[in-house]
């Protein structure tokens, strides 16, 4: 892993540790304020919802004053506002602290992606937004650890505190440490037009509601299913290890194998996920867990493969927007099917929009098939060229061999391959 896959992986440690850090106290924040699971998840909705509505303009700001400038004042702002939020005097400031932080801590998505698209070339892209979000995954599971863990001794005040202190020393070590970029970002006023345009990437746009909402809705209520000591519900956050090496794994099977077919089969290791928390909860959110994070290592790679160069901050943001939406609203949405069906209410909501998802992929997979043009080259080898949603498409592809010796997923010979 080179120095710059690392402090982008530190960079998404630190802005998710702060930003889920209120998670696992929800129990105590909703005892303290007279709050029910809906509206005790406003203190983590809050604050995604806010950086689902940035995101797009700050990514846009990225392609202007440079990826790095805004990635570190994002994490140390972040930080700032993670020290004051346990000394939120009633629920009002409390929300509107989170919705702050949510738009600060949004430079590190909304930079992160396209970073890693601009400075790294293309084959490895998914091995490395494997390591990126193996490193959200981990900044996630410690946030939650430091704050839940304590909350019993310290309160959830003490405990929120503690969990910014850890942010702060998180973010210090991006600052000094993310490299600069070797190359400018390429802006062209065309670039929103073409991360609208192409259908591949609406679609992955939605899959990303649909998958977050369905993840971020089981730990919004798995403090109020679980019983026993705030420490012991805690633990279960142990799972986004799971997700870490998912996450890498994942990336490195898409690079190989094609998006598509990997998206689908993360995919299914959801739902798989879902139905195993009608016999154990704790299974279950294991299971949700590593098939979450792979899924959005896939489908965050295939935005930043597919995307035209000079718009990959544009869709870079717009799927993390799409994200961002779903963690807000979709995870409140789960938390009142909770309060409203129980547990197995929420699986078979959950169910429902896994399925959605699952035939955006197929729809998507058969459309960048058929709207693909062939073309023979001088060796007399077929290769399949996407015909709408790239720029700058190669007058010569590789041949099969290279292209699988290489460990790409562009689409070659018979048009069947694995979409990209």
């Amino acid at each position: 892993m080179n120095r710059l896959t690392a402090s982008i992986a530190a960079s998404g440690f630190a802005c998710f540790a702060l930003l889920y850090t209120p998670q696992p106290v929800m129990p105590q924040i909703a005892a303290e304020f007279g709050l029910g699971p809906a509206a005790a998840s406003l203190a983590l909705s809050a604050a995604t919802l806010a950086l689902a509505v940035v995101v797009v303009p700050i990514a846009m700001l990225s392609e202007r004053a440079g990826r790095r400038p805004v990635i570190v004042v994002s994490v140390l702002v972040a930080a700032v506002l993670g020290l004051v939020l346990p000394f939120a005097p009633n629920y009002e400031v409390f929300l509107l602290l989170r919705v702050l932080q949510g738009v600060a801590a949004a430079g590190v998505p909304a930079a992160s992606m396209a970073y890693l698209a601009d400075e790294l070339d293309r084959n490895g892209l998914g091995a490395a937004m494997g390591a990126m979000i193996a490193g959200n995954s981990l900044g996630g599971m410690a946030g939650r650890l430091v704050a839940g863990m304590t909350s019993d001794w310290l309160g959830w005040r003490g405990s929120v505190l503690l969990a910014g202190v850890f942010g702060l020393v998180a973010a210090l070590v991006v600052v000094f440490f993310l490299p600069k970029a070797q190359s400018r970002p390429k802006r062209a006023p065309s670039g929103m037009k073409a991360a609208l345009k192409d259908p591949v990437l609406l679609s992955l746009y939605v899959v990303a509601v649909l998958l977050v909402g369905a993840f971020i809705s089981f730990y919004n209520v798995a403090g109020f299913q679980l019983s026993g000591p705030a420490w012991l519900e805690t633990l279960v956050f142990l799972f986004y290890g799971f997700g870490s090496t998912s996450a890498a794994f994942a990336g490195r099977l898409a690079d190989r194998f094609g998006r598509g077919r990997v998206l689908l089969l993360c995919i299914g290791v959801l739902a798989a996920g879902a139905l195993a928390s009608l016999v154990w909860v704790p299974l279950g959110l294991a299971i949700v867990t590593a098939g979450f994070f792979a899924s959005h290592t896939t489908a965050s790679g295939w935005v930043g493969a597919r995307a035209p160069e000079h718009a990959r901050g544009h869709a870079s943001g717009l799927y993390l927007a799409g994200f961002y939406v779903g963690s807000s609203v979709g995870g409140t949405s789960g938390s009142t099917a909770y309060e409203e069906w129980g547990w197995g209410g929420l699986v078979l909501v959950i169910i429902g929009w896994l399925s959605l998802a699952a035939m955006l992929v197929l729809n998507t997979s058969s459309a960048q098939k058929s709207s693909a043009r062939v073309t023979r080259g001088s060796s007399g080898a077929i290769a399949v060229l996407p015909s709408r949603g790239r720029s700058g498409a190669p007058s010569t592809m590789p041949t099969e061999t290279a292209r699988v010796s290489a460990g790409t997923s562009t689409t070659i010979a018979n048009g069947n391959g694995p979409p990209s």
